[in-house]
C-alpha cells in the first residue's frame, strides 16, 4: 500500500511493515534496490520517479537476476 503519506509492505506473515525513508523494495534485488534508492535519495533528487528509475539502472547493473526492463507506476 502507498499513496502521498505513507508507503507499507504487508509480510507473507500478516505482519504491517512501515519501511525507513518510505522506500518499499521487493523481489530478487530487494537489497540492491533498497541500497542504490537510499544512496540516490541522499544525492539530493527530489523526484520520486527519478529516484526510482536510476536506482533500478544501478540494481540491473549488479544483480543478475535482475533487468533493466523497468516500469514505473506513479500515485498522483
Amino acid at each position: 500500500v502507498a499513496d502521498k503519506n505513507v508507503s507499507l509492505l504487508l509480510s507473507g506473515t500478516g505482519d504491517v511493515i512501515e519501511p525507513d525513508n518510505q522506500i518499499i523494495s521487493i523481489g530478487s534485488g530487494t537489497g540492491y534496490a533498497l541500497a542504490a534508492a537510499r544512496a540516490y535519495q541522499k544525492s539530493g533528487e527530489k523526484n520520486p520517479k527519478k529516484i526510482v528509475k536510476e536506482s533500478l539502472k544501478i540494481v540491473a547493473d549488479i544483480c543478475i537476476y535482475t533487468n533493466s526492463n523497468i516500469t514505473v507506476l506513479e500515485i498522483k
